[in-house]
């Protein structure tokens, strides 16, 4: 019988139905130790890996049957690329069921950042004094405002979607641009970054984390944008310098920023903490009931097509 080893409790259910011949290792706690890591892969074949949790390349080289890393999640920045390749390890990721969670956070984030929804929620809530009144405590629309998308994959498109929905236009920076079709359908142009942070009201990062992305949004980029536009993070927190924002956010260069991610993960600074012109949520881009069942069966359906000798659908290596 087959082994994998899943490294946090996700939901087991559908690995238990789609992997029925295979024995699953699964934590009956929050998560295995490193060393428990290693006591336990010995005999394993493949391993589930969990996005934002390192899986260490003593792990790897502890799992002499290893065959196959299956990552629970879009990004796998988690995994060191170039050492499993070196063992010809395939590995896999999730991307498709984080699609339209991710691009409903980011939408969501938007929407509270401009409207001011997470400060004046805080402020009710805290039983602060506030002042009501016509002209009181107003926010910004997104009605007639642009858009930019710096990537523009599968989140980028389904965020792009639901903007154009709320009456903003777009414009996106990618690597390559995308199909024609696509952008009549979302009225969205490709510009330069330097054109897309200059010209937009908001800025949404959409793209994953590799060594050309690390901390793409600088001090040089937060300058180029407008001192009224927003900054929404879904992607990973270390695409952004996090100081450099800070300093932006405290001088008031940008308007103000939705985060879902963080540098240092789950260390969030205090000064972020205490603006009140920053929304923040603890990574939940895919945090959902729905979303999280959809996950666990993919990695299975992963897992199971590799082994039965087909090229799984989302093999990145």
């Amino acid at each position: 019988m087959k082994k994998v080893l899943i490294m946090l409790p996700v939901p087991r259910e559908p690995f238990e139905q789609i992997l029925s011949d295979w024995e699953l290792i699964y934590p009956d706690k929050e998560s295995f130790t490193e060393d428990e890591l290693i006591e336990k892969v010995a005999d394993c074949e493949a391993i589930v890996t969990v996005y934002g949790n390192k899986l260490s390349n003593r792990v790897i080289d502890a799992a002499p049957k290893l065959k196959m890393i299956a990552n629970f999640g879009a990004g796998y920045d988690n995994i060191d690329m170039d050492h499993v390749n070196s063992r010809g390890i395939v590995v896999t990721n999730s991307p498709d069921p984080v699609t339209e969670p991710t691009a409903e956070l980011a939408m969501g984030l938007m929407i509270s950042v401009a409207r001011r929804m997470g400060e004046m929620n805080t402020i009710l809530k805290n039983k602060e004094a506030l002042q009501w009144g016509v002209m009181r405590n107003l926010s910004t629309t997104l009605v007639g405002k642009k858009l930019g998308i710096i990537g523009m994959g599968a989140i980028g498109k389904a965020l792009a979607r639901r903007a154009v929905a709320s009456g903003m236009s777009i414009v996106y920076h990618n690597r390559n641009k995308v199909d024609q079709k696509i952008e009549q359908e979302l009225n969205a142009s490709y510009v330069s970054m330097d054109e897309l942070l200059m010209s937009s009201d908001v800025v949404s990062l959409n793209m994953p984390l590799t060594p050309e992305t690390i901390k793409l949004i600088g001090k040089e980029e937060l300058v180029k944008m407008k001192s009224s536009a927003y900054l929404i993070n879904t992607a990973r927190g270390a695409v952004v310098d996090e100081e450099v924002l800070i300093d932006a956010l405290q001088k008031g260069e940008i308007a103000g920023a939705g985060l879902d991610v963080f540098e240092n993960e789950p260390t969030i600074p205090n000064a972020l903490r205490e603006m009140k012109n920053v929304v923040l949520m603890p990574h939940l881009g895919t945090a959902t009931v729905e979303t999280r069942g959809e996950m666990s069966a993919l990695v299975a359906e992963n897992i199971k097509m590799y082994f039965s000798n087909q090229t799984p659908p989302n093999k990145v290596n």
